[in-house]
């Protein structure tokens, strides 16, 4: 077999090769595990025993020399190819911006409200959003009897009563004091969840941020500035905040707490309701039962505790006027923030 003629049948079909899959069977045809290389290196063991050195020197010979032509051949190829691509780019065309993601704005709301109470001294706490029903209800003084345990109001698991969906994040007052002593400042963001049929303001899931403080000596009147601090950061340092008693299982006295109207300044709008006060969140100084089930003396500690909804904060900060479009995933409406 004359390894001269071989070579140069290889080097025309190396020249033939105009692409980089033509080159690639070509190198599977003369230096695959069953091309001609393979082959010829296969039946030296048949020749003669004197002439088996001399072929094999020319095998190898062959072998090494085809390595390097389909190496130069390759790097040909790329360059070409690579020189094409450059030609036909217009480097004065504009790109292609990547689409870029944002914080959703229920996360900034929750960054921004744990971040003004976490200046104040607060450590940011989560817990489960499946519950007991003891942590849910019992343990913050929520009698059988009260309609919030009804399971039309409550999203109870297979386990019932034992395991909820929790329907608040006060439970984790209740976590938190059990594994802790006094002193105590916490907030508490997550979400819960109540079977509330979904409208423009009502969802069956939504966000809340809960926050309680405990130590001795603590007054309503620290209370009072705590959430008018948090207000002003908020909203701005020209709202106006009034407590308006209510009723609350867990705290005693409990209040619900108003802004003036963002919008009309106070003066009545529809946004108001033409009352020139918006809502924002619910309060109280924590009730005794309360520290009498996690293990506190509450002739020794007193404490206040707050909550409020996240949605309901960012519609008011932002003039939105549907809840539901927190979470239609609409990109027209999300890149706003």
């Amino acid at each position: 077999m004359d390894i001269k003629l071989i070579q140069a049948q290889i080097e025309t079909d190396l020249a033939n090769a105009i692409s980089p899959q033509l080159l690639e069977e070509l190198r599977v045809k003369y230096l695959g595990r069953k091309g001609l290389i393979a082959e010829l290196t296969a039946s030296i063991p048949t020749l003669a025993a004197q002439e088996r050195g001399a072929f094999g020197r020319e095998v190898n010979g062959l072998k090494s020399k085809l390595l390097t032509l389909f190496a130069e051949k390759e790097k040909n190829l790329t360059g070409s190819i690579q020189g094409e691509i450059n030609n036909n780019i217009d480097i004065g065309m504009p790109g292609i911006a990547p689409t870029l993601g944002s914080v959703h704005p229920i996360t900034q709301i929750i960054d921004e409200i744990c971040g003004i109470f976490t200046r104040m001294g607060f450590c940011v706490v989560e817990g489960p959003e499946v519950e007991t029903e003891n942590n849910n209800f019992t343990g913050l003084n929520i009698p059988l009897e009260h309609p919030s345990r009804d399971a039309f109001d409550t999203f109870y698991l297979k386990d019932y009563p034992k395991l909820l969906l929790r329907s608040h994040t006060s439970p984790v007052q209740v976590r938190a004091m059990k594994a802790h002593k006094p002193p105590l400042a916490i907030v508490v963001p997550g979400r819960v969840y109540r079977p509330d049929a979904v409208d423009a303001s009502h969802l069956f899931m939504f966000h809340q941020i809960e926050g309680f403080l405990v130590d001795e000596n603590i007054r309503f009147s620290d209370l009072k500035g705590t959430l008018s601090l948090f207000a002003k950061s908020v909203f701005g340092r020209d709202i106006k905040m009034r407590f308006r008693p209510h009723f609350f299982p867990f705290t005693e006295p409990s209040a619900e707490v108003d802004i003036s109207c963002i919008i009309c300044k106070g003066k009545g709008c529809s946004v108001c309701g033409r009352k020139g006060w918006l809502e924002i969140l619910g309060a109280g100084m924590i009730h005794p039962n309360v520290f009498k089930h996690v293990g506190y003396d509450p002739e020794k500690y007193t404490g206040f505790a707050f909550g409020m909804g996240i949605e309901r904060i960012a519609m008011l900060k932002y003039g939105i006027n549907d809840i539901r479009l927190f979470f239609e995933n609409d990109l027209r409406f999300l890149n706003q923030f």
